[in-house]
């Protein structure tokens, strides 16, 4: 699972008002490399909650030189931050969660994450 599909994750037990983002448990972490498309990031960037991949990032180990807030002008085409938009790439894109757990922020619900496929289903009392 990537980090990208992390950050779009959340936790519909019934009742839960706070179920994002995920917190994450890795007990397997791959890195599968992609081609470096900063266009498709700066396209994609509106969408991505940056406290929620920060924090992703953190627990699968790939925060280094990820900065406190990314501004537009850090991603724009003209000027912007190579540097952190390949580490951005790399977070996103190339780093899998291929084993461990997502859990809910509001329960502690543990989610089992298998050969990167998240298992979000719920459980009769949970919905």
């Amino acid at each position: 699972m990537k980090l990208l599909t992390h950050n779009m994750l959340a936790c519909h037990i019934k009742g839960v008002e706070n179920g994002y983002p995920f917190r994450i448990e890795a007990e397997v972490v791959e890195r599968h490399a992609q081609d470096f498309d900063p266009d498709f990031l700066r396209h994609l960037w509106p969408r991505v909650r940056y406290d929620a991949l920060r924090a992703g990032a953190a627990a699968l180990g790939v925060a280094e030189g990820l900065p406190e807030e990314v501004t537009d002008a850090m991603l724009a085409e003209d000027g912007g931050d190579e540097a952190l938009l390949r580490r951005l790439h790399t977070a996103l894109l190339e780093t899998h969660l291929e084993q461990g757990w997502l859990v809910c922020p509001e329960t502690g619900r543990r989610f089992r994450v298998e050969a990167g496929i998240p298992n979000l289903l719920l459980e009769d009392d949970e919905v």
